[in-house]
């Protein structure tokens, strides 16, 4: 299987994925600690992959979304965008309208007080 294939896939068969260096527990660059951290605050069961175990993987995302960099957030088979995008989406409320619209669980709570923490 390709490594477009095997993205098209893991996208495909799973609400949530986190394109990311290292994982969901051990994240391996700040950027992807930052948006794990969103998603693992907020309670979203999402599926990380771990991008440093797979260069095919690597470059194939960035090339599958036509993205330069990592992390990458897809929702519902979307590509949503990385870590700065996510956390404006995350501050300005936008991240709880598309999970809400996607149907995804998460805590409405947790993502008040990060907007709260942030304001």
């Amino acid at each position: 299987m390709s490594a477009q294939d095997q993205i098209r896939e893991t996208i495909n068969s799973n609400d949530v994925v986190l394109y990311m260096k290292g994982t969901k527990m051990m994240p391996q660059c700040g950027f992807s600690s930052r948006v794990a951290g969103i998603l693992n605050y907020m309670g979203v069961d999402f599926a990380d992959v771990n991008v440093l175990a797979d260069a095919g993987i690597r470059q194939g995302i960035k090339d599958f979304s036509d993205w330069p960099t990592i992390p990458q957030l897809y929702v519902k088979g979307e590509f949503i965008g990385g870590c700065d995008i996510v956390t404006e989406m995350t501050i300005s409320g936008e991240l709880d309208q598309l999970f809400e619209a996607s149907g995804i669980a998460f805590d409405k709570e947790a993502a008040d007080k990060i907007r709260a923490a942030n304001a």
